[in-house]
């Protein structure tokens, strides 16, 4: 499929995502909303990708969020008709059910429902010129498409509010030191090092990984008593996978195990 406003790029069981928009600093349409929803159900649908990188073009922006000159022409009652079908802003912030893992690899700005895009990825990777914010508030909205919700959730909570409640920028020194980003790298270096992270990940069975998100992610709802003896469903579909054998066999016949993903 192609698109207007978005990259797909493949790399064997890697998706690459690039938000392709560097003019207005890769700003999120509706339009845009869709195509990135829909390169994202075609990941998830896809048994041969396994991990995927979302990152914007140009080396100013991940996403300086929701296009608010659009919002400002077609008004709020159009925006939210268009969304309501999508799995939320770049159809990533509320897409519950896809246990694949997607790292953010920030190459810049990424500000209000830019922010809430890569809190809604696995793994974060900055560039040292990246900067964060949920300025919503100074133009009278709420970082609504989960910023709100996942912020505090991943941080500290005076730490998530003086962010919420101030609209104030963080660097990726500050975004490291609060636990959000997993490593900051040379601007240059960047699609280097999330492919590296994403490298790291495809040496792991791809089944195991996805069972691993999901319980990471469903129990956190759970007392922990539940969560403990709890069978989730990725955990069945691991057991019962010619993998969870490959493993073992390749450890003990010292090899790299050739995972199927089933």
């Amino acid at each position: 499929m192609s698109y207007e406003f978005i990259k797909v790029e493949k790399e064997g069981h890697l998706t690459i995502l690039t938000i392709n928009r560097p003019e207005v600093l890769n700003a999120i349409t509706p339009a845009t909303s869709m195509e990135l929803d829909q390169a994202l159900n075609e990941f998830q649908e896809d048994p041969q990708a396994w991990v995927c990188i979302l990152t914007g073009a140009g080396e100013k922006a991940f996403s300086a969020g929701m296009d608010l000159g659009w919002f400002a022409q077609h008004g709020k009652d159009e925006y939210f008709e268009v969304m309501a079908p999508l799995q939320g802003l770049g159809g990533i912030t509320e897409r519950l059910e896809c246990f694949k893992p997607i790292i953010a690899a920030v190459n810049g700005f990424a500000l209000g429902g830019g922010f809430e895009m890569v809190l809604a990825c696995d793994i974060i990777i900055a560039a040292e010129n990246a900067s964060f914010a949920l300025p919503e508030p100074k133009v009278g909205i709420m970082a609504s498409a989960g910023g709100a919700v996942r912020l505090p959730q991943r941080v500290p909570y005076h730490a998530a509010m003086s962010i919420l409640l101030t609209g104030r920028f963080i660097n990726p020194a500050e975004a490291k030191d609060l636990g959000l980003v997993a490593e900051v790298v040379p601007q240059a270096e960047l699609m280097a090092t999330a492919k590296r992270w994403a490298a790291q990940i495809l040496e792991c069975a791809p089944l195991a990984i996805q069972a691993s998100k999901e319980v990471a992610i469903k129990s956190r709802e759970m007392p922990l008593r539940r969560a403990l003896v709890e069978e989730f469903p990725g955990q069945k579909v691991m057991w019962e996978a010619a993998d969870t054998e490959e493993g073992p066999k390749a450890f003990a016949e010292k090899r790299k195990p050739q995972w199927k993903g089933c």
